[in-house]
């Protein structure tokens, strides 16, 4: 997910100012691996087996015993909620609105698309579409058949008119500026990309024209940003140019009740066109602070928290829990605002990256649950490739060129609230950046904010530095190396625009999958590298804590969950 949006809800929490030095040196023990096949495995599109979802449906997916949560049982010895730990309120339950984890994770077990990932990789299959789509020999044109008798949650028709609406209202000109995914997955008439109609053909039959041939598009409509279909009902009954407050999707479930602060609550729906769901409740709870989530586990009040704090992760399991702990598909970095300030020179942006030990870094915060990230993309993506040079810890070169030009002081924004990329939250590493430039005479001024406020003040307030992640939604490489040419500044928070890299990532876009387009995209991590918008840090694991009562729980690596066929023991 995109970690950004252009506005956010209130926050409880005011910034926090600091100007202190930070450094630990423990060390975790190491988890279960996510192996590299299996990684490998997300790219692609994979059209085996789409005869066993025809009707299986979507959304794909004491200390020697743990406590059981609250909720009454059913028959059969199964609980009839899951109880899931979210780190911040979801900014919206619209899938048009939001580009958060939080959101994605509830959204998901709403709505559905007309396509879906499968269960543990990101092979593209039909879900809401009944085929692949029957696309044009120019690339341009894309004919998709829809699923018959499906219904929305509030009993509208899922047909071909509702498939328009639902993509038409995030096209220019009914777009607007808090649709964060509409251009990156719907495209821009300036860029000359993207979606050029949308025409119900028949009720089942829907045509996509685009202005230019897309290699990633398809992937893209499997994503659960932007892409997934809503009520059009519910978009009519909507404020316009609101998010949809009560959404209304087709997925297994249904929305029930949202406190702002405290938790969401879901239904399974009894309508369900697929397979029906295993539990009849699903509760998100929304707990800022790691030491809480992990108590919540142990005392029984959450199956599942997310963003587990590595330096907690042995307590998972010493409590009799399990400890999901695979490689994400992540990047943790800092960005440099390249637009204003002290940083718009890249000698300044290399010589801050000479005085940052990345790898000393990375260790001394996440220990073995995060590696040191040396391009852009995860090492198991295609593009990938070992000897991309990102500028080498030099301390005594960077005192130097800042002495040079001037720099004595940077201005940091950053987080706390952990996130999927960065479980320890951003305290850590601005604390640990601004003790390596003190060292090469650069005064460095930190400003935290609760991640709901972040979201708002990376858009507004000034910054040289601030820090950032992406948890990638379709694994493809666009999805990553994009982030850096988009002209919205809730994705693109370096604010960098460079017209040669924006002409390799739209020869990226329409070039095949194939050894030609992993070059162009190769061709971006080193430009990536050379102008040095980002100092990249690490790619992570993804933490979290289970109940072992819960069973077929599986945290996709596209940053979301999908609950329609988990079950819980009572």
């Amino acid at each position: 997910m995109r970690e950004a949006s252009a506005k956010s809800h209130d926050s409880l929490e005011g910034p926090v100012r600091r100007g202190v030095r930070g450094k630990e040196n423990d060390k975790w023990k190491k988890q279960n691996t996510f192996s590299r096949r299996q990684f490998v495995e997300l790219l692609g599109v994979s059209a085996a087996g789409f005869g066993l979802v025809s009707m299986a449906g979507c959304s794909g997916g004491d200390t020697s015993a743990p406590a059981a949560s609250g909720g009454d049982t059913t028959g059969g010895g199964a609980a009839d909620a899951i109880t899931y730990s979210l780190t911040a309120d979801p900014r919206a339950l619209d899938p048009a609105y939001f580009d958060d984890g939080e959101s994605a994770v509830v959204s998901c077990n709403i709505h559905e698309g007309l396509y879906q990932y499968g269960a543990k990789d990101a092979k593209v299959a039909p879900c809401l579409a009944v085929d692949l789509p029957e696309i044009s020999d120019d690339g341009k044109v894309y004919t998709i058949k829809l699923r018959e008798g499906v219904k929305f949650h509030d009993g509208a028709e899922f047909n071909a008119e509702a498939v328009k609406k639902s993509i038409e209202r995030q096209l220019e000109p009914n777009r607007n500026s808090d649709m964060p995914y509409a251009s990156f997955v719907f495209g821009e008439k300036e860029a000359g990309n993207g979606v050029e109609t949308v025409e119900a053909v028949d009720p089942t039959t829907v045509k996509i024209t685009l202005r230019a041939a897309s290699t990633p598009f398809l992937k893209n409509l499997a994503m659960a940003l932007a892409s997934p279909i809503v009520s059009p009902a519910a978009i009519d009954a909507a404020t316009p140019g609101q998010p949809i407050a009560e959404p209304k999707g087709t997925g297994p479930y249904k929305f029930v009740d949202w406190t702002k602060g405290a938790s969401v609550t879901l239904v399974a729906n009894d309508e369900y066109w697929g397979e029906a769901p295993k539990v009849k409740n699903l509760v998100f709870k929304i707990i800022a602070e790691g030491n809480t989530r992990l108590t919540s586990l142990i005392n029984g009040e959450c199956d599942i928290i997310s963003s587990v704090d590595p330096a907690s992760a042995d307590q998972v399991t010493s409590n009799g829990f399990e400890l999901f702990s695979e490689d994400g598909m992540t990047i943790n970095y800092m960005a440099f605002n390249t637009e204003t300030g002290q940083c718009t020179d890249q000698e300044v942006r290399k010589a801050v990256a000479q005085a940052i030990n990345v790898e000393e870094m990375v260790q001394a915060i996440y220990g073995d649950y995060a590696t040191v990230a040396n391009s852009v993309m995860p090492t198991w993506m295609a593009p990938y490739a070992k000897d991309v040079k990102q500028t080498a810890y030099d301390p005594e070169a960077a005192k130097k060129t800042l002495a040079d030009k001037g720099i004595t002081s940077l201005q940091c924004i950053t987080y706390t609230t952990a996130r999927p990329y960065n479980q320890k939250g951003g305290s850590q590493l601005a604390n640990m950046i601004q003790g390596y430039l003190s060292e090469v005479g650069v005064d460095v001024s930190i400003t935290e904010y609760d991640w709901t406020t972040y979201k708002t003040k990376v858009q507004t307030d000034p910054y040289d530095i601030c820090f950032y992640g992406w948890t990638g939604d379709n694994g493809d490489p666009d999805n990553f190396m994009n982030l850096l040419a988009d002209t919205n500044w809730s994705m693109n928070v370096a604010h960098f625009q460079d017209d040669e890299y924006k002409a390799l990532i739209a020869q990226g876009v329409d070039t095949p999958d194939g050894d030609e387009r992993d070059a162009i995209y190769l061709k971006c991590e080193e430009m990536v590298a050379e102008k040095q918008p980002w100092v990249l840090i690490s790619h992570s694991k993804n933490l979290l804590g289970i109940n072992p009562k819960v069973k077929d729980f599986y945290y996709h690596p596209t940053g979301v969950a999908f609950f329609k066929g988990v079950s819980k023991e009572a």
